[in-house]
């Protein structure tokens, strides 16, 4: 079992140094280097040197690979998926030592359909332990990837997904506690989504004319390695699909993108560099009761949107940059992240329905609790805080009645740091946000919200399917190894 003080080991044996890639994980490094800093920010002091961004648009975007089960168990279909070092030709002419979910980077694409159940087998062969949770999935809790229930090196590990929940754009990745930060920003995360029979039946673009695009950021040392640093916020790169800065072609018609937030902090802030509508259809639990028109859509970590875009409007042979207007780094870094090119033009008998899924009405909540997110602003260790505790994985912070409905008020206590908030097993509904209703982009379903410094939001959540012992925390997910991460249990 990893336990805090075997996990922060090697930043108390190099006097305090940022968590590095020699800390966690020994599979990429044999020992800990001191790098030389290219930023003075506090967040970016033990950040290493890196290389220059490469040029964009350069090289095409490619399309996840999807996975495909390897045969049926009574009704289960029978996935197994290795988990393995690999290498990938990220920045061109340079090879990159990668942890990834059968070899891919990014992990691959499942499909999977609401009460068709799935099992898969993972098999880790790293030399890290690993704990896979299946994000925004409703799943027993032996099936959730709790941090302290890993895989060791060389094990294997079934998990049985029901799928007794709606659509959904799910996502898995490592949840090894004060690993997962590192592991997930080395290459272990992929896709799984769900469908049903409401969602089919609706004349949305499908087949080839719908993208998962996985957008994350990355910074790489000299020889062209992803540097990882705890809490580096100098993270330079733009991945999309693990290509930086790539081109997409399309077709004149409309296309549905499935976008993921995969990155370890950062949050997006996307707009078409045209100023052209985007046309949000979901988010985290799949789609909205009615489509929303909107110049931008905002993504913090962990978060997911459902989006159509309609190529239509541009002449063949015009190109749109997908732009990203927020967070830290330069303009000329983190301001465009891939460029769509329309280069021909194809039918198109898909159309967005005005009316896209019905929800039920929120029942009456049984009872409401607050939850403080607070993470020590300054000092070389700050510690991360929910309700002013570290997440301990023997407490129980919360004790909720099966079968319940409650309402819960989060609130971000910083005066400078973002958070998100995620729920494990329950998909939620926003009520508030900053004392207002939300905005028509979560209006849906949600399983992971932002708190912006000083921020308040309500939720409602029905507690119906599993009973047992699960998290919720920051999504941040070096604000979780920090110990923003708090575990309630459903009884």
């Amino acid at each position: 079992m990893i336990t805090r003080r075997s996990a922060l080991s090697v930043t108390l044996a190099t006097g305090g140094a940022a968590l590095t890639g020699a800390g966690l994980t020994p599979l990429l490094a044999a020992h800990v280097r001191a790098q030389p800093a290219t930023t003075t920010s506090a967040s970016s002091a033990n950040a290493p040197a890196v290389v220059a961004v490469p040029e964009k648009f350069r090289r095409p975007m490619p399309l996840l690979p999807e996975k495909k089960p390897v045969g049926r168990a009574g009704k289960s279909d029978v996935y197994v998926m290795t988990m393995k070092p690999a290498r990938a030709e990220i920045l061109p002419g340079l090879t990159t030592d990668v942890l990834t979910y059968d070899g891919h980077f990014p992990g691959p694409v499942i499909r999977a359909r609401s009460h068709r159940p799935v099992v898969i087998r993972q098999r880790n062969r790293l030399t890290v332990p690993t704990a896979v949770h299946l994000h925004g999935s409703s799943v027993p809790a032996d099936s959730d990837g709790d941090p302290m229930d890993v895989i060791e090196p060389g094990a294997d590990r079934v998990y049985h997904y029901p799928n007794r929940q709606p659509h959904a754009p799910l996502w898995f990745h490592d949840h090894a506690h004060h690993l997962e930060a590192e592991n997930v920003y080395r290459g272990l995360s992929g896709s799984y989504l769900l469908t049903d029979a409401a969602e089919r039946a609706l004349p949305l673009p499908r087949g080839r004319y719908e993208v998962v695009i996985a957008l994350r950021d990355a910074r790489f040392d000299a020889q062209g390695q992803l540097a990882y640093a705890m809490g580096d916020r100098g993270r330079n790169t733009l991945l999309a699909n693990g290509v930086p800065y790539p081109y997409f072609q399309v077709a004149a018609r409309k296309y549905r993108l499935r976008l993921l937030n995969a990155s370890n902090q950062r949050r997006f802030e996307l707009r078409l560099a045209d100023g052209s509508p985007l046309i949000q259809i979901g988010s985290d639990g799949g789609l909205l009761t009615a489509p929303h028109t909107t110049d931008r859509i905002a993504l913090s970590a962990g978060e997911r949107a459902d989006v159509v875009v309609d190529f239509s409007r541009y002449p063949v042979g015009t190109s749109v940059v997908l732009k990203n207007t927020t967070g830290t780094g330069p303009a000329e870094e983190i301001g465009e992240i891939l460029r769509f090119d329309v280069v021909r033009t194809a039918p198109d008998p898909s159309r967005i329905p005005g009316r896209l899924r019905t929800l039920p009405p929120l029942p009456r909540p049984d009872t409401e609790r607050t939850v403080v997110l607070r993470m020590d602003e300054g000092g070389e260790h700050p510690g991360a805080y929910i309700d002013e505790k570290e997440y301990d994985p023997q407490r129980v912070d919360a004790r909720v009645k099966f079968n319940s409905s409650e309402v819960w008020t989060v609130t971000n206590a910083n005066a400078r740091a973002e958070h998100n908030f995620h729920l494990h097993l329950v998909q939620f509904r926003v009520l508030e946000r900053a004392g207002r209703p939300p905005e028509p982009g979560e209006g849906g379903l949600k399983d992971t919200i932002h708190l912006a410094p000083g921020e308040t939001v309500r939720l409602q959540a029905v507690f119906d399917s599993y009973r047992g012992r699960y998290l919720y925390h920051c999504h941040m997910f070096e604000h979780g190894v920090r110990g923003m991460m708090a575990t309630m249990h459903i009884q």
